[in-house]
């Protein structure tokens, strides 16, 4: 938990091709399904992971709702959230191991950006 007042982002992870897979699983969800979620990631958002079980460096929210409902997610820092997709309970070893694998790549794609834009502002040694 956050301590009274903080809040979290809460983003979509996006591809390289800029889709999400959050987004792709979301758009295929039924009203009554897509209106839970939504609540979920709502209390994500106010600092409630109350619902949340971290392992293998992702969380699985589980949403008490018709099939068992999951969005898996990851922190990033101390105040961001990616979502990294859903799913339900009948394809929960799948998702999460989707899921892993997303976030790892997203943590490579990260470091990398990182590496560049600190060798690309290191000043160079000038030659005498």
């Amino acid at each position: 938990m956050l301590p009274l007042g903080m809040t979290y982002q809460v983003k979509e992870l996006l591809l390289g091709d800029l889709t999400s897979p959050y987004a792709n699983w979301f758009n295929t969800l039924s009203p009554d399904v897509a209106t839970k979620v939504v609540t979920a990631k709502l209390r994500m958002q106010q600092g409630n992971l109350s619902s949340v079980e971290w392992f293998r460096g992702i969380g699985e929210c589980k949403i008490d709702f018709g099939a068992g409902w999951r969005i898996y997610i990851a922190k990033d820092g101390l105040q961001l959230i990616v979502l990294l997709g859903g799913g339900s309970k009948k394809g929960q070893q799948r998702d999460i191991d989707r899921a892993v694998d997303l976030w790892h790549d997203y943590k490579q794609r990260k470091l990398l950006v990182t590496r560049k834009s600190k060798s690309s502002t290191t000043p160079r040694k000038r030659k005498e």
